[in-house]
């Protein structure tokens, strides 16, 4: 892409497209918007070029190569879908990392040693928008297949022309010879639900894109068929952000999937971990992530690798999923397909502090036996209680922050330095709960245990970076009062 006009509108939206060769002759002669890869038989995946330009290290590129394709047994023919995350330069993307949406083709080839040709196009993006991009991804993969390079450059140029990015608005986006409607969010943290969408119709994941929401394809409840009653505890640890997660998975596909399901549940408490929806040996962190250290606090590593499983075997949370993602449909693992690392489960050192819903769990493992659009009503509903069970978790939070907000008689004597939240006290926090109307509303075992799991959340990282978000809106808010 030449023109520096088009190559900007382009980045409002990804930054590359990383795509497959067959040959290093055929690269040579080739300069197209995207970045090469290809599998080499002899290196392992390795990335040819980038157009347009994109500085990145060479680990970066390294990191990127072995993400765009599985580092599991893949044995079938096909393609799949999945996702990735890499550090990267806040000049690149501003939260210093970059987020890899991967379109992995396998096909037989006699003409290959392996008798088999492996392929991945990845579209590289700064934006969190997983459902989006998935998609995104796989239209231009199939055209890709079929029709080669123009398909590539006309793809390119179908989203240098989409729209700027406006919060909450709904597009229609044209792609790779189809038409996508999408629905942005408001913010990055706010929760995008089906019931409450522009789209006027039942949401169908097939036609309807809510972009910040995870892959809708197959139903994400399908993922956890030997662990839906123990979601509970799941969320707990999530919210707690104290520990690291291992999600063990037979598929990148699956793992993907689950780790953005994950940040669905946490919406709308800013996402203040790392999290690596597929995660190879070969990362460029691979050493600072996982090492005999404890994880890094609320960290979610999606693998597939099951040496992962000997080297995380200290880590305190390990979730295996009980589906293997081909990349159309789920199969159970008690299907004719070889099952390395942990058997399906939670395997936790967490003892839950809130009750579970035992009426929803009922429901939604009925459903989760039906039908395919069974599946996905039980997704909704569960992502739905979820998102209840966030939003009450801050309820006293939020009331306690308003007795901290400077009152408007007081704003025109203060500097700019004292508009702002009062410091947050822990005691008085506590003190608020006593007070007539203000319990949290979540089912906590008991006070004692309501005490704990807020004090738990106070030391760790997501509690600094949620009072950090509410201060700068309380900041924002004040100087628009005071002019």
């Amino acid at each position: 892409m030449q023109d520096q006009g088009a190559r900007s509108r382009l980045r409002r939206w990804i930054k590359a497209i990383v795509i497959g060769v067959l040959s290093s002759a055929w690269f040579v002669a080739w300069v197209s918007p995207s970045t090469s890869v290809e599998f080499d038989l002899d290196e392992g995946p390795v990335v040819n070029g980038v157009c347009p330009p994109l500085d990145l290290p060479d680990a970066a590129w390294e990191s990127i190569a072995f993400s765009s394709f599985p580092d599991c047994l893949q044995s079938d023919q096909g393609s799949q879908a999945h996702s990735f995350r890499i550090r990267c330069d806040p000049q690149v993307s501003p939260d210093g990392y970059l987020l890899g949406f991967s379109h992995f083709t396998r096909s037989r080839d006699t003409a290959s040693k392996r008798g088999y040709t492996q392929r991945s196009l990845v579209i590289l993006s700064h934006r969190q928008f997983p459902a989006l991009f998935t998609v995104v991804a796989s239209k231009i993969g199939q055209v890709y297949e079929l029709h080669g390079l123009p398909a590539l450059e006309a793809s390119c140029q179908n989203i240098a022309n989409w729209p700027d990015l406006c919060p909450g608005a709904a597009l229609m986006l044209g792609v790779a010879g189809a038409v996508l409607r999408v629905e942005l969010p408001h913010s990055d943290d706010e929760q995008q639900f089906a019931e409450t969408s522009s789209f006027g119709a039942r949401f169908d994941p097939r036609s309807h894109i809510l972009a910040s929401f995870t892959p809708f394809t197959p139903a994400p409840i399908e993922l956890f068929g030997a662990t839906l009653s123990h979601l509970w505890s799941i969320w707990e640890c999530l919210i707690l952000c104290n520990e690291g997660l291992l999600l063990f998975g037979t598929s990148p596909a699956a793992t993907s999937q689950a780790a953005w399901w994950f940040r669905d549940l946490l919406r709308p408490i800013p996402l203040a971990h790392d999290i690596r929806p597929y995660f190879t040996l070969q990362d460029q962190d691979h050493s600072r992530l996982v090492n005999k250290m404890p994880a890094s606090p609320g960290l979610i590593l999606g693998v597939t690798n099951p040496f992962f499983e000997r080297l995380c075997q200290h880590w305190p949370h390990v979730l295996s999923l009980a589906y293997v993602c081909d990349g159309s449909r789920p199969k159970s693992t008690t299907d004719s397909h070889v099952i390395a690392g942990p058997p399906p489960g939670w395997k936790t050192t967490h003892k839950r502090y809130i009750s579970k819903d035992r009426s929803l769990l009922k429901r939604v493992e009925d459903l989760s036996r039906g039908t395919q659009n069974d599946k996905l009503e039980a997704s909704l509903a569960v992502l739905r209680h979820f998102h209840s069970r966030t939003a009450s978790f801050l309820v006293p939070l939020n009331r306690y922050l308003q007795t901290l907000i400077p009152p408007p008689s007081e704003l025109r004597l203060l500097s700019p330095e004292e508009r702002r939240l009062k410091p947050f006290n822990n005691a008085d926090f506590f003190a608020s709960l006593k007070k007539p109307g203000a319990a949290s509303p979540l089912p906590f075992k008991s006070s004692g245990k309501r005490t704990e799991f807020y004090e738990r959340w106070f030391r760790s990282p997501a509690f600094g970076v949620w009072l950090g978000e509410q201060d700068r809106v309380v900041r924002e808010v004040l100087e628009r009062g005071r002019g």
